[in-house]
């Protein structure tokens, strides 16, 4: 006899949560599902392997960066709505809150260090984040392989991100640019002068 399979809404009723979570779990690759006439459908296996993973998960990290000072607020409001989301999926777990005041783009983040740190000594089972460059701007796949390799499971809890991330997505690409016409010129040259100059034109502009 074949596996059975549920719908959306049965599957959300068996573990206790909405039928727009499950959406966004089947979304972010955390569950799988098929595609049958338009609707989702999920292997009843999905059920029990879900609640393993919940039930195996004792500590979660809460990871939330901004890129800088002037973020504060929204670094809060980071923090505060991954609680939610831990409380919610994870309602047997404690957190542990991890943050970064820095690009995404640096590499040598001392939170991100601290979770790596974290992983290896087995303290935690999962690392959640808001979005997926707030973890890293570039990358994400492999550090998130990093972590499974360590045995702990990443999760994004939001998929559309907030209109202001533009501006630091903006930001993170002008630290690019200028970083490889640094390396290709030499800062005192003329030509980096005109590409630094060129690029704070078109950001002005683009305000």
């Amino acid at each position: 006899m074949g596996e059975r399979y549920l719908t959306t809404r049965e599957f959300a009723k068996l573990l206790g949560v909405s039928r727009v979570t499950v959406v966004k779990w089947i979304k972010s690759g955390r569950i799988v599902a098929y595609s049958v006439h338009g609707k989702w459908r999920i292997p009843y296996s999905e059920v029990e392997r879900v609640l393993r993973g919940v039930q195996r998960v004792r500590r979660v990290a809460i990871y939330a960066r901004v890129s800088s000072n002037t973020q504060r607020n929204d670094l809060e409001r980071q923090v505060e709505s991954l609680k939610l989301w831990v409380s919610k999926n994870f309602p047997n777990a404690e957190y542990v809150v991890v943050t970064d005041v820095a690009s995404g783009l640096n590499e040598d983040r001392r939170g991100l260090r601290k979770l790596i740190e974290m992983a290896k000594r087995r303290e935690i089972q999962a690392v959640v984040v808001a979005y997926r460059d707030r973890l890293t701007r570039f990358g994400f796949e492999y550090l998130k392989t990093l972590f499974n390799i360590l045995g702990v499971d990443v999760y994004v809890a939001f998929q559309e991100e907030p209109k202001n991330y533009v501006q630091e997505l903006v930001e993170d690409f002008v630290e690019i640019v200028t970083s490889f016409a640094s390396r290709i010129y030499g800062k005192r040259s003329k030509r980096y002068k005109e590409v630094v100059s060129c690029i704070g034109e078109t950001v002005k502009d683009s305000n």
